[in-house]
């Protein structure tokens, strides 16, 4: 049996930030809307970083770059993902669906679609809206959402932090858009 040798850095094959701009990009947007932790934005970039996520949208209350408490959990991430603020995740919603990108909300909601079960078409980009750590996704943009994506869960909490939420549902279209 062979032994298990950690990697150093060195030989990780880290992209630079230039490299990181001209790497294809998964067609896949992030849209923080109203997060409040600093934290929970910086692991989100780093988590767009990790799976080469086209941009980020950074909506209402939700803080941007550069933020100490954000570049301490994004490690950078601020540097190589392409971001925007827009102060209304609505009028976001509405442009971005006039570019004929759907909207997917990330929500706890009748008729939503299980992520195991969602299907993404392989030549769309999607937006992913993940809300408020207490509120959620505001409902008027449950409602615009062109589909409404659970994660299952099976415990008694029902209840994922934003960053881990962000981590689960990037991984699985990540894996399901560049498959």
């Amino acid at each position: 049996m062979e032994g298990y040798r950690k990697l150093k850095n060195s030989e990780l094959k880290r992209k630079t930030i230039a490299q990181f701009r001209e790497a294809p990009k998964t067609p896949l947007i992030i849209i923080l809307d109203n997060i409040r932790s600093l934290n929970n934005i910086g692991a989100v970039f780093r988590t767009a970083d990790a799976f080469l996520i086209q941009k980020i949208y950074l909506c209402g209350i939700t803080a941007t770059p550069p933020h100490r408490d954000i570049q301490k959990t994004a490690l950078g991430a601020t540097d190589t993902v392409d971001w925007e603020y827009h102060e209304s995740t609505m009028d976001l919603i509405n442009t971005l669906q006039k570019e004929n990108i759907k909207i997917l909300s990330i929500e706890q909601a009748e008729n939503a679609t299980m992520l195991d079960n969602f299907i993404p078409e392989l030549d769309q980009t999607y937006a992913v809206v993940f809300g408020n750590e207490v509120k959620g996704v505001q409902q008027a943009i449950v409602s615009a959402s062109d589909q409404v994506i659970e994660i299952p869960q099976y415990g008694s909490k029902h209840s994922l932090n934003i960053s881990v939420s962000a981590g689960v549902v990037i991984w699985d279209l990540f894996c399901k858009l560049t498959s």
